[in-house]
């Protein structure tokens, strides 16, 4: 078996994926499996931190628009990513793992504050490392939070995980003449208006020379294989 080519990752995974087949909350069986996923690639011998969205408990953009400020629907949208990752950390508990939930916020009660040094510490004792809270700033995405954490521990990629296996010209769902893309520059992700991710998360992962990796995480196995190189995703790099 291949060796995996990054020392440490962050995974993006987006809140509405651990819905599962349901419109909103927490499928506890799609956590499950993304436990199992976890696991399975840090077995590889790679570090690894998640940050997990909340669209699935709320989407602050969405709370705003029905009246509540913005700067309060974020910070509700902020605090269901640490419920995400508490479903998620105990779902990897429960197989045998370790992990630990780091949050933006300061809740001593429910998850340690995060910091790089505590980072740091967690990974190297082996645990994968969720982290919650987004940058607990509004107005910045969990895809932003990924990109800008990667910066801060020092990961050599962030992998983002979604429904398809890459970026394509169109929604390849609707458009079935879309061409996916193997390889683009973070400057050609931005200006081609690409949906998979935020241009404020490709603009920071230019400046600080991190590439993204946008793959399907619906494939069993799909983190290990693009920490191996083998398996099938957009490199956005350079």
């Amino acid at each position: 078996m291949a060796e995996p080519v990054y020392r440490r990752v962050v995974i993006k995974l987006s809140g509405e994926y651990l819905a599962g087949t349901q419109s909103c909350g927490i499928d506890q069986s799609t956590v499950d499996r993304l436990a199992g996923e976890l696991i399975a690639a840090q077995k590889l011998g790679t570090e690894i931190a998640v940050v997990v969205g909340g669209g699935n408990i709320v989407r602050g953009l969405e709370v705003s628009l029905r009246g509540i400020s913005r700067p309060t629907g974020d910070t509700m949208g902020m605090l269901a990513t640490v419920m995400n990752c508490l479903a998620l950390e105990a779902a990897i508990e429960r197989k045998g793992a370790l992990a630990r939930t780091l949050s933006a916020f300061v809740m001593p009660e429910i998850s340690e504050l995060f910091t790089r040094s505590a980072t740091h510490k967690y990974l190297a004792e082996g645990r994968i490392v969720l982290l919650g809270g987004g940058t607990g700033n509004p107005f910045f995405t969990t895809d932003t939070t990924a990109v800008l954490r990667a910066a801060e521990i020092g990961a050599q990629a962030v992998l983002k995980a979604t429904n398809v296996d890459g970026i394509y010209s169109a929604d390849p769902k609707k458009d079935p003449s879309a061409r996916r893309f193997d390889r683009l520059s973070h400057s050609e992700a931005i200006e081609g208006g690409y949906k998979v991710m935020d241009a404020t998360a490709f603009a920071l992962a230019r400046e600080t020379s991190l590439p993204i990796i946008v793959f399907s995480i619906a494939e069993p196995g799909s983190i290990g294989a693009i920490l191996r190189r083998t398996g099938r995703g957009t490199v956005v790099a350079g």
